[in-house]
């Protein structure tokens, strides 16, 4: 038994130990598990399978040459590669089981592998529920400003580019987008690129924000997603060519395929995964023939289609289900993932999109879900995003990371001589020395979900959720203009590309809620 020590009945008053977050980025998850082993293994088997007897389809190109020369057979006529298991098995052993996706400060940094957790923003929304409740097109300065806003946000542990620039040309997006997005936060930036020339660009510009070439390969400040597979197991001949480029600029990647239930891919749950693995497993064996241990990330965005009507959704438990069982498989093949929750289908952030938006995140972070996108922002099945929302879900991302730390349990947290001396003296808990010592590290404070009595919130004018995240989004719009890259860099970057943001737009003053 415990030896147990009688205290002094009269305990000082102590200041709070050193703050520890109670839910820091890059936690472990792992404890929901939807799939047993002997369920991975089979859906795994069943993806080999289906890769030698089905094959992917694969445009004539030099992705097609490659894959042929190193053993697959091809099916010219049906445009059709037959991926054999030796190849994949080599894939599997050369692909690398961690990648670094860097903050421009380390404290950012992702290390994506095993079960860390790390939750973030997604793109590509054509909509913003603007401060006044108003819709509209979504610009490049959305990028800017709710990179802005995320930068502020603790629980947002990434800047994927959130928003389609609709006021730009296809040409002048991908320039633009990255350089409001790397203007707006140090946490590490995810982009994409629509036309295989710019990727050099794009690297030429992160090469100059970080201080050349060499600090960008050791350090990489941003990655790119390449939804280079159109579903079911059809390779997107284009997008492949913008992965090659991707390759060859050595910038880490996400292999994105995103598989809808019932629509591009079966209805059984377990069908879907099956497919989605063979699509995975396919591009990894392209990649690591074309740049054997390339930084690439297995990218699972698989959701369901409402066979009622044949609309995606992301909300239910279906689609969470999918995603924690995508970080299963992951972890089997030893693989980083990228992955999706917080999608909502929901218009507003009512109690709809708070219940879609916690059982889907929860579920994937408990799994284990490494890089997991679109957790914060979004509405309407991906179509919007609302300022406020990125509050409301940074104190719902907070509430998933406790969740996946779970409980400690040491000889300190164990409370035997804390039981003791409470309930054989005058103390209580809350005047405890162990109760203060623990208070900033045990237990995690919401920014915005209210905890008062109705009293006190009716009191400070009973205002909703929304109403409250509105204010706290405007005040943050209105004062944070972070200096991230410096104005000589800025002056380089703007001689050299035609960067369409005023650097007087990113100055305080700039911004101002809608009337």
């Amino acid at each position: 038994m415990t030896q147990l020590k009688r205290r002094s009945r009269r305990k000082p008053k102590v200041a709070p130990g050193p703050k520890i977050n109670p839910a820091p980025a890059g936690t472990e998850g792992g404890s929901f598990q939807p799939l047993s082993q002997q369920d991975i293994q089979r859906i795994v088997d069943a993806a080999y399978q289906v890769l030698e007897r089905t094959g992917v389809e694969v445009g004539p190109s030099p992705c097609r040459d490659l894959f042929e020369a190193s053993g697959c057979r091809v099916d010219a006529e049906k445009n059709r590669v037959f991926i054999p298991a030796h190849l994949i098995d080599k894939a599997r052993e050369l692909a690398r089981p961690e990648v670094l996706l860097a903050g421009r400060d380390p404290k950012y940094d992702l290390q994506l592998g095993g079960r860390k957790v790390y939750l973030g923003t997604g793109g590509q929304a054509v909509k913003i529920l603007d401060i006044d409740d108003k819709v509209r097109e979504t610009t490049l300065a959305d990028n800017y400003h709710i990179g802005r806003l995320v930068d502020t946000l603790d629980h947002i542990h990434f800047y994927m580019r959130p928003v389609v620039c609709r006021d730009l040309a296809n040409e002048e997006i991908d320039i633009n987008q990255l350089y409001a997005c790397m203007s707006a936060t140090k946490k590490h930036v995810m982009s994409n690129a629509y036309l295989p020339e710019k990727v050099a660009d794009l690297r030429k510009m992160g090469e100059m924000i970080v201080g050349g070439k060499e600090a960008f390969d050791a350090r990489p400040p941003l990655s790119f997603t390449a939804c280079w597979t159109v579903s079911p197991l059809r390779y997107a001949m284009e997008t492949v060519e913008i992965l090659d480029e991707i390759i060859d600029y050595n910038i880490p990647v996400v292999l994105s395929s995103a598989p809808q239930a019932g629509a591009t891919s079966p209805a059984s749950l377990a069908g879907t995964l099956v497919q989605l693995t063979a699509e995975q497993l396919s591009g990894f064996t392209y990649v690591n023939l074309k740049s054997p241990g390339y930084p690439a990330i297995m990218g699972c965005v698989p959701a369901q289609a409402d066979l009622r009507t044949g609309s995606f959704t992301g909300g239910s438990a279906e689609f969470a289900l999918l995603n924690a069982a995508c970080a299963q498989i992951a972890q089997f093949l030893n693989l980083p993932i990228y992955n999706s929750s917080g999608i909502a289908d929901s218009k507003v952030g009512d109690a709809q999109a708070g219940f879609e938006k916690g059982i889907t995140t929860a579920t994937a972070a408990l799994a284990g879900s490494n890089y997991v996108h679109h957790s914060a922002g979004f509405l309407e099945s991906l179509l919007t995003v609302a300022y406020e929302q990125y509050v409301i879900d940074n104190d719902v991302n907070g509430a998933v990371m406790r969740l996946t730390r779970g409980i400690e349990v040491t000889d300190e947290s164990l409370a035997v001589d804390v039981i003791h001396d409470v309930c054989n003296g005058d103390n209580h808990y809350l005047g405890h020395a162990h109760t203060i010592g623990l208070m900033t590290s045990e237990y995690l404070y919401p920014s915005v979900f209210d905890r008062r009595t109705r009293d006190d919130w009716q009191e400070a004018g009973s205002m909703d959720i929304r109403q409250v995240a509105k204010l706290r989004a405007a005040e943050t719009l209105n004062s944070h203009f972070p200096d991230i890259i410096s104005e000589e860099i800025d002056q380089q970057l703007r001689a050299e590309f035609d960067i369409k943001l005023p650097r007087e737009a990113m100055k305080p003053g700039s911004w101002s809620a809608p009337e």
